[in-house]
């Protein structure tokens, strides 16, 4: 194997825990089930590594075969890294009959045209996901496969999430894809996250929605003592459940595990004191951050037990409503946007 392939590989093996690496191997199908079987996983990693080596060596495995063996390896494990969602905008007429082999085509096609060497490959998962792998090219050189790009796209739909995307990249890859998808543009999400799942189950609402009742609080038994009206009507103000108003917010039931939320304030010095800092143009900014392992659990479980006032304010809500944990809030609008 050249310098390259064993770098690489060993760079990989690296990476995958060896409680996962004998599955992993298994799903790659280089190897032979005798082969398998004589691997000592109890070695250390360095020692493993070599052995590996040596049997992708008898095996003529290349490059290539080694970034498929990265490809099984992060589609079974996601959260490797910073994920960025993007909506496609603007479908045309044709765009909801773009099959699989014709999205693999075009964008294959249009990047190649873009980028001189650039090396892509595509899998698709059981969940319907079209998942492609791109390694850019390394100062007009080979393509650099120590530090690919992640793409995963659902057909039929305007998502697509992304990892390790630089600048450069990033008006190459969104031409690719807008072009591939029949859409005319495509945009930032402003959703990110360590975890592929909660992002995408964020986005594409798939969780357990809540939707507002008729009736907000419990049925009053009809043989109940009848009180003062009056104190009745002030005992229903507060008996409006704040588990349903947690609910309607954040949803129901398993949410997705969306691990932080950022709010950007931007706003102007309001005080009657100091009439300088009131006439300045430009405004004060800061940014407010909350993070925890499931940010939405730990909001609904405030807002269920009284902790965070109800019903929940909108600067909160808007990150199940709008799909999104990454806010700008100014002066001119009473809840959260997004510039």
């Amino acid at each position: 194997m050249e310098n390259l392939m064993k770098h690489s590989l060993r760079q990989l093996v690296r990476r995958i825990p060896t409680k996962v690496l004998k599955v992993t191997l298994e799903k790659w199908g280089r190897l032979t089930s005798v082969q398998l079987q004589n691997i000592d996983f109890t070695l250390s990693k360095w020692a493993l590594t070599d052995e590996l080596i040596t049997l992708c060596e008898e095996n003529g495995c290349n490059v290539r075969h080694i970034a498929e063996l990265e490809m099984i390896y992060v589609i079974d494990n996601p959260n490797q890294g910073m994920w960025c969602a993007f909506q496609l905008m603007d479908p045309e007429s044709d765009a909801a009959a773009v099959e699989l082999m014709q999205f693999k085509e075009q964008f294959k096609c249009h990047l190649s045209e873009l980028v001189r060497n650039v090396s892509i490959k595509m899998k698709k998962n059981t969940d319907d996901a079209v998942w492609i792998r791109i390694a850019w090219e390394d100062n007009f050189s080979r393509p650099n496969s120590m530090r690919p790009t992640y793409v995963v796209h659902y057909l039929q739909t305007p998502y697509v999430f992304v990892t390790r995307l630089t600048s450069k990249q990033k008006p190459l890859l969104s031409q690719a894809l807008i072009i591939a998808t029949r859409h005319q543009s495509i945009k930032d999400a402003n959703l990110s996250g360590r975890k592929l799942s909660a992002i995408r189950d964020l986005l594409m609402r798939q969780y357990e929605q809540v939707f507002p009742t008729m009736y907000p609080s419990p049925l009053v038994e009809r043989n109940q003592i009848a009180s003062h009206p009056h104190i009745e009507k002030e005992q229903a103000k507060t008996e409006i459940n704040p588990r349903q108003m947690a609910c309607e917010a954040f949803g129901g039931g398993r949410l997705p595990q969306l691990e932080s939320v950022v709010y950007k304030m931007e706003t102007k010095y309001k005080g009657p004191t100091n009439q300088r800092m009131a006439e300045r143009e430009t405004p004060f900014k800061c940014v407010i951050k909350f993070s925890s392992t499931n940010l939405l659990e730990s909001f609904r479980h405030g807002a269920s037990s009284g902790i965070v006032s109800t019903p929940v304010s909108v600067l909160l809500s808007s990150i199940t409503r709008k799909g999104r944990n990454c806010f700008v809030v100014t002066d001119k609008v009473t809840g959260p946007s997004v510039n």
